[in-house]
């Protein structure tokens, strides 16, 4: 069976620093965050490029803008109704801390608490603001990494959230500089190689992974029922 370890080693090898996550601001981060549910980044990156030529990727322009108005900008990431909502109810919960600065006061067991209270905010989006904002030692899991763990399988693919989290946690170093890194290389891996139809021949992961030995010849596995 493989560990954490092995499996970061080998796509780091294979792929190299990710340099993630790509924002010039904090709040360009979390915004990013709330946009990146259920859409792939280029999409999110569509939805960031308008909040810029709009002049509203800052908190105090958020909620300052009609959420019509805001849902408009955001209409490339997809449920963009929803999103502006909440980005709103996300961004309002930030202003009311004391900005960024305000939440780095916070513990990271009662920060996250705090953002999983937030309307609309779920685990990996409050663990990405975390990790990636806030720079806490905790475990991104997202569909790319239940589908890359349960290929391998190290999951069934029902587990929980904190479930797969831990398994990441309990055979890594608890650094969040490996944590970022990590949840880079999954997503660089599952949106290139291990797609919903695996392209195997290029999977660094292939000598590891059970489901989908495919050497060589060029065969792709049909996607797991």
């Amino acid at each position: 069976m493989s560990s954490p370890q092995a499996v970061f080693d080998t796509l780091y090898a294979a792929y190299g620093p990710q340099h993630w996550w790509p924002a010039t601001t904090d709040y360009e981060i979390i915004a990013g965050a709330v946009l990146t549910q259920n859409t792939a980044w280029r999409n999110v990156e569509r939805a960031l490029a308008n909040l810029r030529a709009r002049d509203l990727l800052a908190p105090a322009a958020v909620m300052a803008v009609s959420e019509a108005e805001l849902a408009d900008a955001l209409r490339p990431a997809g449920y963009y109704n929803v999103k502006a909502g909440r980005l709103r109810n996300l961004t309002a919960a930030l202003i009311e801390d004391g900005g960024v600065s305000g939440w780095r006061q916070w513990s990271t067991a009662s920060l996250r608490r705090r953002l999983l209270g937030v309307r609309g905010v779920g685990a990996e989006t409050a663990d990405c603001i975390l990790l990636y904002v806030l720079d806490r030692p905790v475990f991104v899991v997202d569909a790319y990494t239940r589908r890359i763990l349960a290929r391998l399988n190290l999951a069934r693919g029902d587990e929980s959230y904190d479930v797969l989290a831990h398994w990441f946690l309990q055979g890594l170093p608890a650094q969040p500089d490996v944590y970022n890194e990590y949840h880079a290389l999954l997503v660089r891996l599952g949106s290139g190689a291990c797609r919903p139809r695996p392209r195997c021949p290029v999977c660094p992961l292939a000598d590891l992974c059970p489901t989908g030995r495919c050497h060589g010849g060029g065969v792709v596995v049909a996607e797991r029922q």
